[in-house]
């Protein structure tokens, strides 16, 4: 991008993509953020790099600019600001300063920076590495700037990596409400000096009813605060009203009615410990309260909500560097609104919900923009009943994560999976998706996933974009292994545009229908749809029409598609039935369908006894040449020598079967191999391969250990 090019969504996140054909998704900001490697800069830009471990792969737009001492990065101003934050990064173990110039003049004041907030390890958690490289800082300029000024960053001795500025227009302090509590009334100290906790607990108890004020200031306090209801605590603005605290407020119950309001909340968490509520709200705020205007950072988590928060309003608030997620709602959410707010730097989800105990109910997420998770999902939806995620930007997920996961992941019992009408609407994702390195494969812009249990709630995608996903757009998983099947799935309304490998990754068993799906710029093929586990049943794509560009099938379900590489030609020596979706019309005891083709001649399958005919059928996943099969029973000599009458029959949609090659006796000896071949017709093209089975001269059934597919004749 040229460096006098600026191009920012109503979000106020910049992104080269082209804008959506319906409103912008994400929140409406007060800010506007420019990236540094769009910026003019005497340092060294890193990226693009999706990488896990790598600087770069956690930055906005996976690029940055890396300062050595005396460099520099000057921004041109978007907008009339007075106010900057910037997302930096420094070496562990080291911290300093960036002086400020406006204009050519170096202000008085610094950006300090460190890396006291960065380099998490989370090693209990499979697949995690040291993450979690940036931070925040931000300053008060002290003067208005113009739209076209020029404001410079300049490193003083540390080595510091600039990702991203966001330029503001902070309004002045407001005044204290009438008739309200002030802190500093009850002792509380706005230097900083003072622990202040005991002076905002007396001033809560001061205030039932009414409004507790925190003036301009920062304040200490050295525990947390509970017993926190039918109040209103209020400052003066997030960049005037300071409190510092790791722990603010910490209670299982309330009987509501309580609304925090425009000031900061700073915490000191440096690592994560799960065990510890280092929470700006850890528990219960009680019925029909809000949060609304805050700035809450470095903290293990902005809100971990548990017990009664029904009708909870969260909205206009900034959550910045939490070592684990933004907001969890924690089970038995009802009626809860989380609504544009922006949130950056994420330790875990950014946004999640999880029903544990009991289900989070009628409760949504919307209008919010999230960037930079670093070790999970941007929005996680983990059980649920009529829960909706609708217009939120979600961009730059790391490791572990997709844009957006609706997913029956119980992690704890008792869980309470996905239920009711799950509504995902109008939301935009850009750079989302990750490899996965327990699954050593990559994870979807957004994912549908049966991990622990079946997904048999209504799923309705509708207005999709996605942008740059560096792997897949749509994938559909039983992430656990248990091969739980993915049902009620309907995506209507899609663009996806660059995706790095395939449209739909589809994984596990189950259906979706998908309507008015466009893709341009597909980097490997259209549909990826292999089992996983391997043999776990298909997936079924119905075509509700107005789809286009995405109409290809990746030919090797023994590979994965890398990111650009286009679909590659079939390799005619290659089984096109090993590890596919295979059923009967019967099976003996434990001798299953997919024992045909899991590779081992040993195993096999065996239809129900004494019932000729008999069928096996697979689905090779997409139509395909094949001009050879080779069927096997197992080789061992105790298989006696025995002729099978078997008819060959294809199909390309599973409903109309025409015969390949009529019925005729195969000879299977051990002295041989216990193999026969058949040869199919020139032209033979089907996805569904079935054999009938009629007639077995070494037992009342039909068996086959493996049965191979084959494009070479």
């Amino acid at each position: 991008m040229p460096a006098a090019t600026v191009v920012a969504l109503t979000a106020g996140l910049l992104t080269t993509a082209a804008p959506a054909a319906h409103a912008a998704a994400g929140a409406t900001l007060p800010f506007t953020s420019v990236e540094a490697e769009s910026a003019a800069t005497t340092g060294t830009k890193i990226g693009p790099d999706h990488t896990q471990g790598t600087l770069a792969s956690e930055a906005s737009g996976r690029q940055a600019v890396r300062l050595d001492s005396g460099q520099r990065v000057e921004f041109t101003v978007p907008r009339a600001s007075n106010a900057l934050n910037i997302a930096y990064s420094v070496p562990d173990g080291q911290s300093g300063t960036l002086d400020v110039y406006v204009n050519g003049t170096k202000l008085a004041k610094t950006l300090p920076v460190t890396s006291k907030y960065s380099y998490i390890d989370t090693g209990w958690i499979p697949g995690s590495k040291t993450h979690h490289f940036f931070d925040n800082a931000r300053l008060l300029l002290g003067r208005d700037v113009q739209a076209g000024d020029k404001v410079a960053l300049q490193s003083t001795g540390t080595q510091v990596t600039v990702d991203v500025a966001d330029f503001e227009q902070a309004a002045a302090a407001a005044g204290q409400p009438a008739g309200s509590v002030s802190v500093t009334s009850k002792g509380a100290d706005p230097t900083g000096q003072g622990d202040s906790t005991q002076a905002f607990r007396d001033a809560i108890a001061a205030a039932q009813g009414g409004v507790v004020w925190i003036p301009p200031g920062d304040y200490r306090l050295s525990s947390s605060l509970s017993g926190v209801q039918n109040v209103t605590l209020q400052g003066a603005g997030h960049w005037y009203s300071v409190v510092h605290a790791s722990r603010f407020i910490d209670q299982s119950s309330s009987s509501g009615g309580v609304h925090i309001k425009d000031f900061a909340v700073v915490g000191e968490v440096t690592e994560r410990v799960d065990s510890n509520p280092d929470n700006f709200v850890n528990g219960s705020l009680g019925p029909n309260s809000s949060v609304s205007g805050m700035w809450i950072q470095h903290m293990k988590v902005g809100l971990w909500l548990m017990g009664n928060n029904d009708n909870l309003v969260v909205e206009n608030n900034r959550i910045l560097d939490t070592t684990a997620d933004g907001l969890n709602l924690n089970g038995t959410a009802k009626g809860v609104r989380v609504r544009n707010n922006f949130l950056r730097n994420q330790g875990d989800d950014s946004l999640a919900m999880w029903s544990l105990y009991a289900p989070n109910t009628d409760s949504s997420f919307e209008d919010n923009t999230i960037s930079q998770p670093n070790l999970a999902n941007g929005i996680a939806i983990y059980g649920g009943t009529d829960i909706a995620v609708r217009n939120n930007l979600v961009s730059d997920t790391n490791a572990l994560g997709s844009g957006i996961a609706i997913s029956n992941q119980k992690f704890l019992d008792p869980f309470n999976p996905l239920a009711g009408t799950i509504t995902v609407d109008g939301n935009t994702l850009v750079r989302t998706g990750a490899m996965n390195p327990n699954w050593n494969h990559p994870m979807g812009a957004l994912r549908v996933d049966s991990y622990d249990s079946a997904i048999d709630a209504t799923v309705n995608i509708t207005d999709t974009t996605i942008t740059d996903s560096p792997y897949s757009a749509f994938e559909f998983v039983s992430g656990g292994g248990h091969g739980y099947p993915v049902r009620g799935v309907t995506v209507d309304g899609a663009t996806v545009r660059n995706t790095g490998t395939v449209v739909v990754q589809a994984e596990a068993q189950g259906a979706a229908t998908f309507r008015n799906v466009t893709a341009t710029s597909v980097g490997a093929a259209g549909i990826y749809n292999c089992p996983y586990p391997s043999g776990s049943g298909a997936f079924a794509l119905t075509d509700g029409g107005g789809n286009s560009g995405w109409s290809s099938t990746w030919s090797d379900c023994s590979s994965w598609p890398q990111p650009g590489q286009g679909n590659p030609d079939p390799d005619p020596n290659r089984n096109l039935a090993k590890g596919r979706p295979a059923t009967a019309t019967g099976s003996q005891d434990v001798y299953t369908p997919g024992k045909a083709v899991d590779g081992d001649a040993s195993s096999y399958w065996e239809s129900a006894n004494n019932a000729f005919p008999q069928s096996w059928t697979v689905d090779l996943g997409s139509a395909q040449t094949v001009r050879r099969l080779v069927l096997k029973l197992p080789p061992s000599a105790a298989w006696g020598a025995r002729t099978q009458t078997i008819t060959v029959l294809g199909s390309t949609d599973g409903s109309n079967w025409s015969t390949v090659a009529g019925s005729q006796g195969y000879r299977f000896d051990p002295a041989t191999g216990n193999t026969a071949t058949v040869s199919l017709p020139s032209g033979t093209s089907l996805r569904h391969l079935r054999l009938t089975v009629s007639a077995n001269t070494g037992w009342p059934a039909g068996q086959f250990s493996e049965v191979e597919a084959y494009s070479a004749p």
